[in-house]
């Protein structure tokens, strides 16, 4: 099968178009026919092992041990291992597993779920990690309550386009934060408020918030303290910092959460088919709908890596496995 492989870490120009193995599934696992995957900062991250300590979460120490990168994938099921329960072969599902720039991948059944036929493969692929990330950020953590005043910074990305939708469908009066170029993107996504930071910086308004959710956490701990409401949260789900910043901002969002009435909180997104689920049920209720930036052949996934490291993507970037008509 054809595949995207790289040998080592590093930029994108170690991402070659070769011939492997096709995969075969083992007890509890399914065989997928991709037909599309996306795109999330997390594959750029662990292709550059940035920060360091990915080589120490299973990746790999000294070179990748899976070497086809992607995560974020929509296909069908091909075949099935022993003890599969919820799926069949000619399934339309879509999920998060580790190898998903190929024609085929295996994953074991709890991290997919059925795609809803009305969604494209394309569309059904943009959801998986950046969805699932906004709503456990949102729902598990921020606890989010109908009427309440949630701010979404990094609106206009992969998971702020989702976080923007979601918090919608739990009745929140949102705020959108992203540049110029975006704000249109975040008002077509449902945003009853949106701030343009290039001209505006939230922190210094003067206006409060019950629930603030970095998709983007560029500013200081202090600062999002400062825009909570008396019990407010905040719940950071990125950044732009070094592992010690991320690290430094964890320990201090701690002591802040353990010694006043706010709430600074991080969080790693937990892949699972139940929410997956949940999801797709948002989009067959027309409350969430992916957003798509751009699309790629499977041999032109350096440059989608090299245009999702650039940081100006408007919602999601595909990879296309099969031809768009077929997807």
């Amino acid at each position: 099968m054809k595949a995207i492989v790289y040998e080592k870490y590093g930029s994108p120009d170690n991402l070659k178009l070769k011939e492997i193995e096709k995969p075969l599934p083992v007890e509890g696992e399914v065989l997928v026919k991709v037909h599309a995957a996306s795109l999330n900062a997390f594959d750029w991250h662990v292709m550059r092992a940035d920060p360091f300590v990915i080589r120490l979460m299973g990746f790999g120490l000294t070179k990748p041990k899976n070497k086809v990168p992607g995560a974020d994938f929509a296909g069908v099921i091909e075949a099935v291992g022993n003890n599969v329960k919820q799926f069949k072969p000619g399934d339309e599902v879509f999920g998060c597993g580790r190898g998903s720039f190929a024609e085929y991948l295996c994953i074991g059944e709890d991290k997919l779920a059925i795609k809803s036929k009305e969604l494209s493969f394309p569309l059904a692929a943009a959801i998986p990690m950046a969805a699932l990330t906004a709503l456990q950020g949102l729902r598990d953590y921020g606890q989010i309550q109908k009427g309440e005043k949630v701010l979404i910074e990094g609106a206009s990305g992969g998971v702020g386009t989702f976080a923007v939708q979601i918090a919608k469908s739990f009745g929140a009066e949102v705020t959108a934060v992203c540049s110029t170029s975006k704000t249109e993107t975040a008002r077509a996504n449902g945003a009853d408020h949106v701030i343009d930071y290039t001209k505006e910086d939230f922190t210094k308004s003067g206006l409060k918030y019950d629930l603030v959710y970095a998709a983007n956490g560029y500013h200081s701990i202090s600062d999002y303290k400062n825009v909570l409401e008396p019990n407010g949260v905040c719940v950071m789900s990125g950044g732009n910092g070094s592992i010690f910043s991320l690290i430094k901002d964890m320990m201090i969002g701690l002591l802040i959460s353990k010694t006043t009435n706010k709430k600074i909180l991080s969080f790693i997104a937990n892949i699972n088919g139940k929410d997956l689920v949940y999801l797709n049920e948002l989009v067959e209720a027309g409350k969430v709908k992916p957003v798509i930036d751009r699309k790629y052949p499977l041999p032109e996934s350096a440059d989608a890596i090299r245009y999702l490291e650039e940081g100006h993507a408007k919602g999601k970037i595909i990879i296309l496995i099969e031809d768009e008509e077929k997807a």
